[in-house]
């Protein structure tokens, strides 16, 4: 049986692919990769940057192609095939990936050059590679002794398990709930258009009545327009108690182990804790400065969110004589009391973004900005029938990338919304390998009366998805491994969440911003009131993001070994940023994917760095214009096309023409006054 993995392809294959062809693909790409190591490490010449690093560089792409086709499908379109063969084979690339730091011989001739590289003549980007790849092997265990290094193997491949455990769980989590509504009652205050999608999703399972999920496009307008306050409750706790069941699908002994191995790996390197190594390789250098900045936000947030959080508290009161705000309350009253506050209402603002039209819209961005196309095409394989694919050329008509945007729920695919790539773009022998970039969402189905039309929180998160895609589709550098949004996780939400404000300016929404049913262009008292209200509430926004980075650094930022009860700990890393009352049966950190399955662990401050990044670049657009050539265009040969190719604080005093101030955040937050 030929094997299509193993054959050579451009574009994923992903028609002719069947789940028996992973394993035997992953055994010999493994198996070849390993070969093209053993030859850079045994090569009897004298170790120069081209034999060693560049050839180590472009070594395993066969593997790499097929890791990220497998890994992508297990997160966009799994099943139980293919998370027992995800079980199988992690393990398999954790001991590839240590066989290669841990080998001595090529270790020892990366550290012949790292030694000498004043005498190599590198240039910027090669100089990035050599200190990355021999950071990545003194920090990955290559100057261990043998036990040490027999020991990190086996700390690797549990964590490998653990990690895929810990999402499988939360996934099954999240497709096992159902909350079956059988009375209009019970449905009293949802929109239209979230009653259809209800009643629709009962029926696809072969039920009557209204199906609410703990899917997003489920969950979210249930919880901010029901009316039934228990129901909320039902929905809000079945919600934050996924693996926190004490069942088989329980997390709370996965997330020991993980921060118990991940502190010991750390420790074994040398390191205080996981926080410690992590953040060597990050903007924000320690977990002492992380915390400060984290507390500097806190000091300024915490008054705001008080605030808010007593206006809340008193409007839910006077409504309807509610004593005690709940977690489940916030969402409802907070929609009620915006509607109130700015007359704006997301259902009212929905018909104007049809997502083809936020598509276009989002493409004609790019296109003003960095002279883009975006070209639908239907002879790609795509692993389901709703991916849409598209080729994007240049102002000049060069080929730019391949681009899939995925953007439904599905049962096999798991919530959020994120970017990923199928190849990594890179520069070999003149020829510039362009990349495969792909956005996965979950966004509200159409149905048999509406098209998808979103909310405006899902119209910012396509946005912020695209920006991530932006620096994977317009990467132009020579190494894939310093390709695209391979950059210090702290500077790669920069291009994401910049992007995020062009949907708050006029000249924007007027691309895209049409009546999907009459074309009528968004009345701008309307594009005011989003501008208005961007602000609402950004003082308890703030604190919610501001106690999830606490949490993560509690998690890893300490030893956890004597942590033995995943919720105290827990409660107690809130406890400066909680507003609502605790609840004993839910639990955050046993659904905390980012930081326990995702790549987020010491981590999760970066969304509020970047923001720091974000407000300030997008100040100096604002001054110059929003679509102002010339600093799209320093965008663009600065930060999206550079990758990791240098520090991301010399990018971005590239791009700027000075570092980022944390002003321009606080002064959008509203946390403080706009000077002038």
């Amino acid at each position: 049986m030929s094997n299509p993995l193993l054959t050579p392809f451009d574009k994923a294959p992903f028609e002719q692919i069947k789940n028996e062809h992973f394993k035997p693909a992953f055994l010999q790409s493994i198996a070849s990769a390993r070969n093209e190591i053993d030859q850079i490490a045994d090569n009897p010449e004298v170790p120069t940057f081209e034999n060693t690093l560049e050839a180590l560089d472009y070594s395993g792409k066969q593997l790499d192609r097929i890791s990220s086709i497998f890994f992508n499908l297990n997160s966009a379109e799994t099943n139980e095939e293919i998370q027992k063969i995800a079980q199988e084979v992690s393990p398999l690339l954790s001991e590839f990936s240590n066989d290669i730091t841990l080998n001595e011989k090529l270790f020892h001739r990366i550290k012949s050059i790292y030694g000498q590289k004043a005498t190599f003549g590198l240039n910027p980007e090669q100089q990035t590679l050599l200190d990355k790849r021999y950071k990545s092997f003194s920090r990955n265990g290559a100057n261990l002794n043998d036990s040490d290094k027999s020991r990190l193997r086996e700390i690797d491949a549990l964590l490998s398990k653990l990690k895929l455990t810990f999402g499988e769980n939360v996934l099954a989590e999240t497709n096992k709930f159902e909350m079956l509504l059988t009375s209009a009652s019970e449905v009293a205050g949802l929109p239209d258009g979230a009653k259809e999608a209800a009643v629709q999703l009962a029926k696809s399972k072969n039920k009557e009545g209204w199906l609410i999920t703990l899917d997003y496009p489920s969950y979210i307008p249930f919880m901010k327009y029901a009316e039934n306050r228990e129901l909320r409750k039902k929905l809000a706790m079945a919600f934050g108690s996924k693996g926190f069941h004490g069942d088989e699908l329980d997390n709370q002994e996965n997330v020991l182990q993980i921060v118990r191995l991940r502190h010991e790996r750390a420790q074994l390197l040398g390191y205080e804790t996981h926080a410690h190594f992590v953040l060597e390789e990050r903007m924000a250098e320690t977990p002492h400065n992380v915390l400060d900045f984290l507390n500097e936000l806190l000091e300024k947030a915490k008054p705001a969110a008080e605030r808010e959080f007593k206006q809340l508290t008193d409007f839910a009161k006077e409504l309807d004589g509610i004593e005690q705000l709940e977690k489940w309350d916030s969402a409802y009253y907070s929609e009620k009391l915006k509607q109130q506050l700015f007359n704006l209402d997301d259902e009212k603002l929905k018909p104007y973004f049809k997502l083809e039209n936020v598509i276009d819209g989002v493409f004609k961005v790019a296109e003003k900005l960095f002279g883009l196309q975006f070209n639908e095409v239907f002879n790609i394989e795509k692993y389901h029938e709703e991916v849409k694919t598209y080729e994007v050329y240049d102002s000049e008509n060069q080929f730019v990338a391949l681009f899939y945007a995925d953007f439904h729920p599905r049962p096999g695919k798991r919530g959020g919304a994120w970017m990923t790539s199928y190849k990594s773009q890179s520069t070999a022998s003149g020829i510039n390998s362009r990349p495969h970039i792909s956005n996965v969402c979950n966004f509200t189905k159409p149905t048999d009366t509406k098209p998808s039309l979103l909310t405006f929180n899902e119209v910012t998160t396509l946005f912020h998805e695209f920006g991530h895609g932006l620096h994977g589709m317009l990467a132009n550098t020579t190494y894939p491994s310093l390709s695209g949004t391979s950059v210090y996780w702290d500077f790669v939400e920069l291009p994401s969440q910049v992007m995020e404000n062009w949907c708050y300016e006029k000249e924007a929404l007027e691309l895209f911003a049409h009546h999907y049913e009459t074309g009528e262009l968004i009345p701008m008292e309307l594009v005011e009131k989003i501008k208005e209200s961007a602000t609402f509430q950004e003082g308890m926004a703030t604190l919610r993001q501001l106690s999830f980075g606490f949490l993560d650094m509690a998690w890893h930022g300490q030893d956890p070994v004597s942590i033995s009860n995943v919720k105290s700990y827990e409660s107690d890393a809130f406890k400066d940023t909680s507003l609502f009352p605790e609840t004993s049966e839910t639990c955050m950190s046993t659904a905390f994917s980012h930081i326990f399955q995702g790549g987020y662990s010491s981590g999760y401050y970066s969304y509020k760095w970047a923001e720091v990044l974000d407000a300030d670049a997008f100040a100096y657009f604002k001054e110059n214009g929003i679509f102002n050539q010339e600093i799209a265009d320093k965008f663009k040969n600065h930060v999206l096309s550079k990758g990791g190719t240098e520090n991301p604080m010399i990018l971005y005093k590239r791009f700027r023409g000075a570092a980022p101030k944390i002003e321009p955040l606080l002064e959008r937050a509203g946390l403080i006054k706009r000077a002038g």
